[in-house]
């Protein structure tokens, strides 16, 4: 296998000099890593440490299988951390399926051993036809972007890099090397059961796909390659250029301005997509695929001016004129009611303050949607400070009749998001004087028509 070295080599998987950590089961893939790795310790001056977990599903034999590594390790003079995880108990405290659970908690303790032994490397048994199912299922979920390269060769992980150089190779490859070199593997008899999704592909579309093409793991792997340099290019496109359609970044929130988003070419938006839910979600929910960006960009091209999606996670997405959000923050806002002394400051739920004063006339600078002056000697009190509430209706100044609340966001492109919490400001016989910041009622006093005024200001804090 001396095609083995010249792609550590090539992709510079690892230095000379280093010490790689070698995730080992005791099966034929990890098993011939460690063995091929073994053969250019002393030339390439290596510490290697093996990692084995044993997930205790099998009892006695899985306990036999980490055995079997321990002596192996022995037998060559490699340092071996073996570890015991009850992965059962894991998956039902934390409600995760059980090889969600098994992949938490091995990598888990591959970063323990790699801290441990100050190690940048670990390698792990990943092959060609692992490469071809890995592939093959994802097209078939509908994963997008990086995702449908498949395994990497190197890719970062914890302090450093998780490494696979048996991705050249066929499972028939390895399990003749392991028949040559008399490793004697063990045998893993979960990997038969076509309950799991990639034994299915395995069992019945790799051989299909062999016999088309014997060397289809090379043609997988070459697309999983080219396919993750034009995916990199395209990230850094789409991260310049969505620095010009972000409004606002928070932990939980991200909003976009939709006209600068939709000016973008359509596999860019995908991709701008893609890097926000990366950022909120951390890591991606397998439920979320490309039905749900390409949903999201239909809603987004539409002419309405609002709407919604639920996202996996709990994730809302709401469109409301020219802004789009993303957020996880789904508490309702709860209704208020507050009496608006005078004077006083009122703090509200939506990050602004409504400041209520006694001013002379000679004091007042001028006024505009945010502020409202009050005559104290015809006021009817008290002052209100409120949520809406429906049919609520304001009689506008310089205009017959009642205008609808409602109405007043739809026309001055208030986001939805942002109705249930705006302010409205009414008197002791309920008449709604103001709405902070977009309207103003009849019932405004004339600067300069009185000596003294009350005067409230709406302000962000």
């Amino acid at each position: 296998m001396e095609k083995f070295y010249t792609l550590i080599q090539k992709h510079q998987l690892f230095e000379k000099d280093s010490t790689v950590i070698v995730g080992v089961s005791g099966g034929p893939d990890s098993l011939a890593l460690l063995h091929l790795l073994v053969k250019i310790k002393e030339k390439w001056n290596l510490k290697l440490v093996a990692a084995h977990v044993d997930h205790m599903f099998r009892g006695v034999q899985s306990e036999e299988e980490m055995l079997f590594v321990l002596d192996f390790c022995r037998e060559h003079q490699i340092t071996c951390e073996a570890k015991q995880i009850d992965v059962t108990a894991y998956a039902t405290k934390h409600n995760l399926s059980s090889q969600v659970a098994s992949r938490e908690c091995r990598y888990d303790f591959f970063k323990e051993v790699l801290d441990k032994y100050e190690s940048s490397s670990l390698a792990l048994g990943h092959h060609g036809d692992d490469q071809i199912e890995t592939i093959l299922m994802r097209m078939v979920r509908g994963s997008t972007g990086k995702a449908l390269a498949g395994i990497q060769l190197k890719r970062k992980f914890h302090n450093g890099y998780i490494i696979r150089p048996l991705l050249g190779y066929t499972k028939e490859h390895i399990l003749t090397y392991c028949r040559d070199q008399q490793l004697m593997p063990r045998f893993d008899p979960s990997n038969e059961k076509t309950v799991y999704t990639r034994n299915r592909f395995r069992k019945y579309v790799l051989p299909f796909l062999k016999k088309e093409n014997p060397l289809v793991h090379e043609r997988f792997q070459y697309f999983s390659e080219t396919l993750l340099e034009d995916e990199t290019y395209l990230q850094v496109l789409t991260k310049e250029h969505m620095n010009t359609v972000l409004k606002r970044k928070e932990t939980s929130a991200v909003e976009i301005d939709i006209d600068r988003f939709k000016s973008l070419p359509l596999p860019l938006q995908r991709r701008g997509i893609q890097l926000i839910l990366n950022y909120l979600y951390g890591n991606i929910p397998t439920s979320l695929s490309s039905i749900h960006i390409e949903s999201l960009l239909t809603l987004l091209s539409q002419d309405h001016p609002s709407g919604s999606l639920n996202y996996p996670g709990g994730l809302k997405v709401i469109k409301s004129y020219q802004n789009c959000l993303f957020t996880f923050e789904q508490d309702e806002v709860k209704e208020y009611c507050f009496d608006l002394e005078i004077p006083s400051v009122i703090i509200l739920p939506n990050g602004y303050k409504i400041t209520c004063e006694l001013i002379k006339n000679d004091s007042i600078e001028s006024i505009g949607n945010k502020s409202f002056l009050l005559n104290p000697k015809t006021l009817v009190g008290p002052l209100i400070v409120r949520t809406r509430e429906q049919g609520d209706k304001i009689k506008l100044k310089g205009m017959n009749g009642r205008k609808k609340v409602k109405d007043i966001f739809i026309d001055e492109k208030v986001p939805l998001q942002s109705r249930y919490s705006w302010p409205i400001v009414e008197d002791g016989d309920g008449n709604i004087l103001w709405l902070p910041g977009l309207k103003k009622s009849i019932f405004e006093a004339e600067n300069g028509s009185v000596d003294e005024y009350v005067v409230l200001h709406y302000k962000e804090l």
